[in-house]
């Protein structure tokens, strides 16, 4: 059957392996170098890239509606990697990381899936995630299963979500996030209209919605730039770069959950290759 495709001359510097191994995301799984597979938005699709060029087993009409924008192909990282270079640390990885973007994520598997990152590895988190889709996801096609409604967590039981999914302690706090959204407390819209502090103030009413995760939902799936995840690994190359007072906002400004990401992946890159 013919498979229609769209190749997309890239613009700038990206790099899937970054973008999709960097900690962001956790539904894609490489094929090859520069490969990927994976499902966002209730579709699947394969992406790679060579010789300046990205390529998409999609339509150009499903690519430029969907796939684009989740890339945040369209926004200028050439000026915001100047714009973050403010000494030679983040230079340093900047250049290390400079394929890197932030995906524009759906809001509500964001959520879930950062409630399910804490304490956690990222091998154990896609085995979760995988679980929970398995479940309580739509079938896209053979095997294939998109991110389950919070309307269809929210009618599971905690019990399935920690034994069956193995969300283990992390099920009621799956399963009140769920209730909220499908209840119409999380109105991700108003969430995006409000300034980042106070809409992190309000995920952080949500049972075990820490700052760290909250600021991962504003920065992955509310496009809140400004929003700096911090967990170990940030804290100890924060302090270790800048001390315990650094303002990443002040110094990073509007893009400072962007050079956070930079940071990031340099500093687990570093980690795993001792």
């Amino acid at each position: 059957m013919f498979q229609p495709k769209t190749v997309y001359r890239l613009r700038d510097t990206v790099s899937l392996t970054q973008i999709f191994e960097c900690g962001q995301c956790f539904r894609w799984e490489a094929l090859g170098p520069e490969t990927y597979h994976g499902v966002a938005f209730g579709r699947e699709v394969s992406l790679s890239i060579s010789n300046g060029c990205l390529t998409a087993d999609c339509p150009p009409s499903e690519f430029d509606a969907v796939w684009r924008p989740y890339l945040d192909l369209d926004r200028d990282y050439a000026a915001i990697r100047s714009a973050v270079s403010i000494d030679e640390h983040t230079a340093q990885a900047v250049a290390y990381g400079a394929g890197l973007r932030i995906l524009q994520q759906e809001p509500w598997e964001t959520l879930c899936s950062f409630i399910l990152s804490q304490c956690n590895n990222i091998p154990r988190i896609r085995g979760i995630i995988a679980r929970l889709c398995a479940r309580y996801g739509e079938e896209i096609c053979e095997n294939v299963f998109a991110f389950p409604t919070p309307e269809r967590i929210a009618a599971a039981t905690e019990e399935e979500l920690r034994t069956v999914v193995r969300c283990g302690y992390r099920a009621p706090y799956v399963l009140a996030a769920a209730r909220a959204a499908a209840g119409g407390q999380l109105d991700w819209d108003a969430l995006r209209a409000l300034p980042s502090d106070e809409a992190k103030v309000r995920l952080m009413t949500l049972p075990g919605i820490g700052d760290k995760v909250a600021n991962c939902v504003l920065l992955f799936g509310l496009g809140k730039l400004d929003a700096f995840p911090v967990d170990v690994w940030m804290r100890r190359t924060i302090n270790a770069l800048y001390g315990k007072n650094f303002d990443p906002v002040s110094a990073f400004g509007p893009y400072a959950g962007i050079a956070q990401q930079y940071l990031f992946y340099r500093a687990r890159s570093e980690h795993s290759n001792q």
